[in-house]
């Protein structure tokens, strides 16, 4: 099933049909057992017709997040930890040992006011000279720690920050637009297999300057350590999105520029799509 946020309301697809819902979006998702409730609802609910349908996913889609937080895992993936060995200078030897560490690297990466949705901008850092787009499947987990559905985040990275200090990771990573979630949340009742390809494309004046594929099965740590390590100590009342790790990264010699297209696909969720920018402020 994917559930939609609407200016008014969620859209929710299912077995080839759609349907309103109006339950408010904190309290639709933050629920155990949400696949069975949504289901339900497709059974007490009239679809909507086609054109209904077409003219609610053809306007503004938001960000699939209400007042939750957004949280990252870092260094899940192989491809992850080489590239964060290359950008450093000075801390190669902290990326190496956390892949291979017990305990998993989590930051905090967002407040829903600065998250994009699909077709919505994200911002490069105008101080960084190399910025890159992070493609990452990402959890929602509900309040009781319980993960519910998935959705494509984009992480925006400012790796010559991050390289010239390890310190230096929340100025690379929090800032205006620094994230995207969406088009949905994909919800099932079942874990997402590990077959399931996430793959990335970036065009720049029309032409595709980049492309990669990978599956989810090559992240190092299952997402119940990862949420298990981040409820640990931290209590979410609304729930709250984790992005699982960085599994596709540009080559070194590769920086975005403003206007640059990034699209995201994840099997099952369909794909998100963000226009680079900068910020009007800081330009």
């Amino acid at each position: 099933m994917k559930l939609y946020k609407l200016a008014k309301g969620s859209l929710l697809q299912h077995n080839g049909s759609s349907y309103i819902i109006d339950d408010e979006w904190d309290k639709l998702i933050n629920r155990d057992g949400l696949a069975a409730y949504l289901e339900l609802i497709t059974t007490e609910t009239t679809a909507l017709s086609t054109e209904v349908e077409n003219e609610h996913l053809n306007g503004k889609i938001l960000p699939p997040i209400g007042s939750q937080e957004v949280w990252a895992a870092g260094v899940t993936y192989l491809r992850s930890r080489d590239a964060r060995m290359e950008e450093s200078e000075t801390g190669a030897s902290l990326y190496d040992k956390v892949y291979d560490a017990p305990r998993p690297e989590l930051f905090f990466k967002a407040l829903a006011h600065r998250v994009s949705g699909h077709k919505g901008e994200v911002y490069i850092r105008k101080d960084s000279e190399w910025n890159v787009p992070e493609p990452e499947l990402t959890l929602f987990v509900n309040a009781k720690g319980n993960i519910q559905g998935y959705t494509i985040g984009n992480d925006m990275s400012s790796r010559s920050i991050e390289g010239e200090n390890a310190l230096y990771l929340p100025q690379a990573k929090v800032y205006e637009k620094s994230a995207a979630l969406g088009p949905c949340l994909y919800v099932t009742s079942s874990a997402i297999p590990g077959e399931t390809v996430i793959s990335m494309n970036i065009k720049r004046a029309g032409e595709l300057v980049f492309e990669d594929e990978t599956t989810v099965s090559r992240i190092k740590r299952s997402f119940t350590e990862l949420t298990g390590y981040l409820y640990s100590e931290c209590d979410f009342p609304n729930g709250c999105f984790l992005m699982t790790g960085t599994c596709l990264v540009p080559p070194p010699s590769f920086t975005l520029q403003a206007d640059d297209v990034v699209e995201i696909s994840i099997d099952h969720i369909g794909t998100m799509v963000n226009v680079i920018g900068l910020n009007p402020k800081h330009k």
